[in-house]
């Protein structure tokens, strides 16, 4: 028996029962007409600093959505489509109506200047996060962090911290399954890329949208969460005090571009937190996170240092728009299968040269994924993208069974076979039926193409049942957040300059 199918005939039901996963979705908010929506976060969603629940991420308009962790797919679906139905329901009671904008590249925006950015009250945490934001801005311009996607957080009883590295360092060599299945952006709106160069070919006159004919996901390649001055980072996932390491020097030394811009403008201003490669951890631009949940001021790589991980978080799942909320549960079952396959296999440790070549492999799969004959790097060869991924998806085959034994019924084994076919005939991958929707039914235009989309998915989500139950209690979840943010506030002895300071040096005096 080998190591896999032994590990995979170990895994017991009440431990398969012990998983949790959780989703974070975001959304810009838009008009019927897709222009980005410039009014603050609507207060009646209670604090974005303070709810457990619903929060902005870069903007005002960037709204995101939180489940808690749960055990089961359809409870999580459950809760993730629960706040789409409060957070619409408020929409659509603003001054002029608006809609989540249900598609991973964004909507039409404004200047770049006057993409609002999130704000977060008059507390120093408050303040910090709205402060980090500009950086973001500064460095990498506003338009970037318009782009939305989906986060899986995801855990299994008994892992140590170890064994969560390795679960990471097979997800980054793998990760380009996920982005040739579902990944959903391979057109996008040319106001996005106006004024930047770009290699993407007009659909049509090119006016509506511009893409590449077999991308799959345009947010995680080049045009996307990329940094030209990250791409020096090498981060090595060997372990957490390998990992911890291979930050600490883009979190401490000042990088020179953001030396010269300087924490605070000759008015006074913050431009930003700190003048290192990395304001934050937060700022790495990782497919995938180990995460521990943080206490109150403190930072998260002291977090996983002090208290090792906890959960892990993928990062590079577009937001489907053909699903009401971004995401289905075939999907979501299917990432459970490939966590697990990536957890249970061998994995040996990363080096420089496998680093670099993750890297290519990404932007491959994500601008090319669907070429006929695409080969990544593997070792010190090359090999198909189709081959590999059916190699792989062959291999999560028993695993799949084994969830089904423990769940009862079929459904892992149901969103394998439809991974598994999407291999064998790219049409039926995400990102294909996207660009046969946007070619065929609109046009060739995205933005009446995810604006349409983005208005079915509203439709969808509000027919649903809601309850005075249901109501009342976000009412209060709302209410209850926006006291605790006034007693934040009211606490702050610091001024946030001295707060700051202190923040920083948590990863400055860290050994």
């Amino acid at each position: 028996m080998s190591t896999l199918s032994a590990r995979v005939a170990a895994l017991t039901a009440d431990r398969l029962a012990g998983m949790r996963r959780g989703i974070e979705k975001e959304g810009l908010r838009v008009l019927p007409a897709g222009e980005l929506a410039l009014t603050p976060h609507p207060r009646a969603l209670g604090s974005a600093l303070t709810h457990s629940s619903i929060t902005t991420d870069y903007s005002e308009s960037l709204l995101e959505l939180i489940t808690h962790p749960q055990t089961s797919v359809q409870a999580c679906l459950d809760e993730l489509t629960e706040l789409h139905q409060v957070a619409l329901q408020v929409l659509s009671r603003q001054g002029e109506p608006e809609m989540l904008w249900n598609a991973s590249m964004p909507s039409l925006l404004p200047p770049d200047e006057t993409i609002p950015l999130g704000r977060y009250g008059s507390s120093n945490i408050g303040r910090a996060k709205s402060v980090y934001r500009m950086g973001l801005g500064h460095r990498y311009g506003r338009r970037m962090q318009t782009i939305a996607g989906l986060h899986y957080n995801w855990s299994l009883p008994q892992i140590d911290t170890d064994q969560y590295f390795g679960l990471i360092r097979n997800f980054r060599r793998h990760s380009f399954v996920l982005l040739y299945l579902y990944g959903a952006s391979p057109v996008l709106g040319p106001s996005f890329v106006e004024g930047r160069d770009h290699a993407l070919q007009p659909l049509g006159d090119g006016k509506g949208a511009l893409g590449l004919p077999h991308a799959t996901s345009l947010r995680m390649g080049r045009l996307g969460y990329q940094s030209d001055a990250q791409a020096s980072l090498a981060v090595s996932y060997n372990g957490l005090q390998g990992f911890a390491a291979s930050l600490h020097e883009a979190l401490t030394r000042p990088y020179p571009a953001y030396e010269a811009m300087g924490v605070r403008s000759l008015g006074g201003d913050y431009n930003q937190l700190g003048t290192s490669l990395l304001q934050i951890e937060n700022e790495f631009y990782g497919t995938i996170r180990a995460k521990r949940v943080v206490r109150s001021g403190e930072r998260p790589l002291h977090a996983l240092r002090e208290r090792g991980v906890e959960y892990i978080e993928v990062r590079l799942m577009d937001i489907n728009p053909l699903a009401p909320v971004g995401i289905t549960a075939q999907a979501m079952r299917m990432i459970d299968i490939f966590l697990l396959h990536c957890l249970l296999s061998e994995s040996p440790p990363d080096t420089p040269e496998e680093i670099a070549d993750l890297k290519r492999n990404q932007h491959l799969a994500a601008e090319r994924g669907r070429e006929p004959g695409l080969r990544l790097a593997r070792g010190h060869g090359d090999v198909l993208l189709t081959d590999w991924a059916a190699e792989i998806l062959d291999a999560c085959a028993p695993i799949a069974e084994r969830l089904d034994a423990a769940y009862g019924g079929s459904a892992y084994a149901e969103a394998l076979a439809e991974a598994r076919a999407a291999v064998r005939e790219p049409r039926h991958t995400l990102s294909a039926q996207v660009l046969e929707q946007v070619t065929r039914l609109h046009g060739n235009d995205y933005i009446a193409f995810a604006a349409a989309r983005s208005d079915v998915a509203r439709q969808m989500v509000l027919a649903r049942p809601w309850s005075s139950e249901q109501e009342e209690r976000y009412c209060t979840l709302a209410r209850q957040s926006h006291e605790r943010q006034r007693a934040i506030e009211a606490a702050d002895t610091l001024t946030f300059e001295a707060w700051r300071l202190r923040y920083m040096a948590q990863e400055q005096f860290a050994v």
